[in-house]
């Protein structure tokens, strides 16, 4: 297999987005808001462009302390993140997902990194970041859904905590699970993708893949049960106000 990948030229990337322009138009033809759509796709670029040339310097890195910030960094943007929908309750809920994605998704990374992959040493940032983005990214879906579920369950439907609770938990899981019937399926997910477009056997890819669905379904599932334990109080407080 040809192990080197093509270099993307400027030109070449360009052409990723005549389907994106095209897409756009139906978007302003159907009077849909382009605005957020346009910001969103501005957004990804720089961010995308932006993180690229960190990641070089990154990856170079040999400190155990820089690696550690990061990560509990990305922890921390990522709860941000995963709250927005609840602008009113969101520095009161903050800390309950922080411990959350941290314990959850921490524990998964940990246990896959240092169990699994065996990665010597630790902080080494070509595994690890990439890793736990994926990992603190799931977690802060899998929050996002079940703390935006269980509110709208307790004051809209006025449904018991533990009911509420239930079906919060049921509402983080349907991606994670879609997405377990899908692979392989409907779907050669980015990583096993990008190892096949490598020149890696497609064999070990696999073995790679199904390492990263486990990590993304357990932390999903662990941290949106580590935030609904935590917030319970907070949670009854709020939706008896």
């Amino acid at each position: 297999m040809n192990n080197s990948l093509q270099a993307i030229s400027l030109v070449d990337l360009s052409i990723a987005f005549i389907p994106v322009l095209i897409a756009v138009v139906f978007l302003y033809l159907w009077s849909l808001d382009v605005k957020q759509a346009g910001y969103a796709l501005a957004r990804m670029l720089v961010q995308l462009l932006s993180i690229g040339y960190v990641l070089s310097f990154i990856f170079y890195s040999d400190s155990a302390g820089l690696i550690a910030g990061i990560l509990f960094a990305m922890i921390s943007i990522s709860c941000w993140i995963a709250l927005r929908t609840l602008p009113e309750h969101r520095l009161i809920l903050f800390k309950y997902g922080f411990i959350a994605i941290l314990t959850g998704g921490g524990f998964t990374l940990v246990l896959i990194t240092q169990g699994a992959l065996s990665v010597t040493p630790w902080y080494q940032a070509q595994i690890i970041i990439p890793l736990a983005g994926m990992i603190f990214a799931t977690a802060m879906n899998s929050i996002s859904l079940c703390a935006e579920r269980i509110i709208y369950e307790m004051k809209t439907n006025k449904t018991s905590y533990a009911k509420a609770r239930k079906h919060a938990l049921n509402a983080a899981t349907i991606p994670v699970i879609n997405g377990l019937f899908a692979v392989g399926l409907v779907s050669i997910p980015g990583m096993m993708t990008g190892q096949i477009l490598s020149g890696v056997s497609p064999l070990i890819a696999a073995r790679y893949q199904i390492i990263v669905m486990c990590m993304i379904f357990a932390s999903a599932i662990l941290s949106a049960v580590i935030f609904l334990l935590l917030s319970e109080k907070q949670i009854k407080d709020i939706c008896s106000e």
